[in-house]
């Protein structure tokens, strides 16, 4: 059986999406962000109600009671969560160098061997 790695600290794609709103309304109801987020991906409010409690449980987000229901607003702001993102774009696939990614980003590919151009005038009929 697979053990289970560090937990990430960067929140899922859909935790995400509920950040968004919460950073758009700031303090809101889960029927707000959910109607918030049927502009981007359409989920039951159950769905929603999971995932900003799942937020709350790991510090994104925190909640109050008022009334019958509880309103959410965020912790993490949006400059931290992309910089956990680009950090761990950095990690996964330039093994953390800020200089691969800049290079890769400016287009140029450092360790890549150039192939040949292929010279399309030139047929090889061996095969045929």
């Amino acid at each position: 059986m697979r053990r289970p790695g560090p937990p990430r600290e960067l929140p899922p794609p859909l935790e995400i999406e509920c950040m968004k709103s919460l950073w758009l309304l700031g303090e809101a109801s889960v029927k707000q962000v959910r109607e918030e987020m049927l502009f981007r991906k359409q989920l039951a409010y159950t769905t929603v109600m999971t995932l900003l409690e799942r937020l709350v449980k790991r510090g994104r987000a925190q909640r109050r009671k008022q009334g019958r229901a509880f309103l959410y607003s965020p912790l993490a702001t949006q400059a931290e969560l992309r910089r956990l993102a680009v950090e761990e774009l950095l990690l996964l696939h330039f093994d953390g160098s800020r200089e691969e990614l800049q290079v890769y980003l400016n287009g140029a590919r450092p360790h890549a061997e150039e192939l040949p151009e292929a010279d399309e005038t030139r047929l090889d009929t061996t095969l045929l």
